[in-house]
């Protein structure tokens, strides 16, 4: 018969939070594996005691027991909360047969965090930084996860989750809740938007955080916004996708390869968030932007942040281009940031629209687009009108990891520049043969 092993979650309440029976399989344990804190719950238990300095170190205690002893009082091993939650209890499982191993949970720090908090979290994301890289964090923050519980580390504290957050710039905001001591008589938990002031403080080394995002910025102070290149941060964004919006600093590279001047009339096909309209019209005062977008989400989203940054000059126009284009007045400048799978279609319209001298600059972000686009500007090519370049962009940007600093990438986009010959073919048609 094998001897049982008994995996028993606890919390902070110690001994008096298991169970009467949960409790009597403690005090028949011939083994007691745990830490410091966890033994010190049982301190005149006359079992064995083995300290959990480490997992690999505990496992080749329990073996040598397992083959020394010939009585099959059980094994405790203590750990905290759920085992089977980002605990042992998944290695012993890969150590030790199943039927072996009888699991006694305790409630989660998790299910102790969200409860004190007084969130609903069946739809939360579930990270641990405990021994762990950010790297999933930040991609789950830079998704815009709306729910987030992080179990965190000496190194992976708050203030660093924190300092993560800021240096991120997100097109969304979190509230956040520290949870110290879950359980605890000194249980405590902190509230704060500020990110600024999470990365100075302190706090016990058992702590959750919780990052609740939220579902509207704060007020803008337009004032002290730079006149080029707006913190994506500031944009109100889709709240499924947040991250679907050309990013800042592709946003400034497609301000300077449009040239623009005053008084212009400007399109933006596929405007999205309407981020590159609003910098235009920031940029150009003068000028009439039409900003065309074809979901009734996006043209919300433009009128809200056109609102956010005291624009009046930035026109949304719901539809399909090239269909809803043909109402518009003739463009100087034409930003093409989304095609709705019409690529062709649109260059095609925008060519015959597009006044002498006019340019078009396209954010490309896939191969098939690229090819599409290049083909098409190729073909134009040999009838003079046009002449074009391409531009390939790979940003990165820092991001903190514990104390030290790496790059993380964003998604490379190909921007393409076409400017209209100020002669067209009707113009400058072509030369007759001297010979009849």
């Amino acid at each position: 018969m094998m001897t049982p092993i008994h995996v028993v979650g606890i919390g902070l309440d110690g001994a008096f939070g298991l169970s009467e029976t949960v409790q009597a399989i403690v005090r028949q344990a011939g083994m007691l594996v745990g830490s410091d804190r966890h033994l010190s719950y049982f301190p005149q238990h006359p079992a064995i005691q083995v300290r959990l300095d480490g997992f690999s170190a505990a496992i080749a205690q329990i073996r040598q027991h397992l083959q020394s002893e010939t009585t099959t009082a059980p094994i405790v091993v203590l750990t905290s909360g759920d085992p089977l939650f980002f605990g042992f209890g998944r290695l012993l499982l890969t150590e030790f047969p199943a039927e072996q191993l009888t699991f006694h949970p305790h409630l989660s720090s998790v299910q102790l965090a969200f409860s004190q908090v007084k969130l609903p979290w069946q739809d939360a994301r579930i990270i641990s930084a405990h021994g762990r890289s950010l790297d999933e964090l930040t991609t789950a923050l830079q998704q815009g996860a709306p729910k987030l519980a992080v179990l965190t580390d000496h190194t992976n504290t708050p203030a660093a989750i924190a300092q993560l957050l800021q240096s991120l710039d997100l097109p969304v905001h979190y509230r956040v809740w520290i949870c110290e001591n879950l359980g605890g008589m000194d249980e405590t938990i902190t509230e704060t938007q500020d990110y600024t002031w999470l990365q100075t403080q302190t706090f016990a080394a058992l702590n959750v955080v919780i990052l609740h995002r939220l579902e509207e910025l704060d007020d803008l102070a337009v004032e002290e916004l730079p006149l080029l290149g707006l913190p994506d941060q500031h944009f109100l964004s889709f709240r499924d996708r947040p991250g679907l919006m050309t990013k800042r600093e592709i946003r400034t590279l497609i301000l300077a390869e449009l040239a623009l001047q005053p008084a212009q009339i400007v399109w933006d096909i596929g405007a999205g968030t309407g981020s590159v309209a609003i910098e235009i019209a920031r940029l150009c005062p003068n000028s009439a932007i039409f900003a065309i977008e074809k979901t009734a989400l996006g043209i919300a989203l433009i009128q809200q942040n056109s609102q956010r940054f005291q624009v009046k000059h930035v026109k949304p126009i719901e539809g399909t281009a090239p269909q809803a284009l043909t109402d518009l007045p003739d463009p100087d400048r034409i930003f093409i940031g989304g095609s709705g799978g019409s690529l062709t279609d649109i260059l095609t319209v925008c060519c015959d629209r597009l006044k002498p001298g006019g340019r078009i600059v396209l954010a490309l972000a896939t191969l098939e687009h690229l090819s599409t686009a290049h083909t098409w500007f190729k073909a134009q090519q040999s009838s003079s009108q046009w002449t074009y370049s391409c531009t390939q962009v790979q940003i990165s940007r820092s991001i903190p990891i514990a104390s030290l600093t790496r790059f993380t990438p964003l998604n490379p986009v190909t921007l393409i520049t076409a400017e209209k010959s100020l002669q067209t073919e009707a113009d400058n048609p072509p030369a007759r043969s001297p010979h009849p």
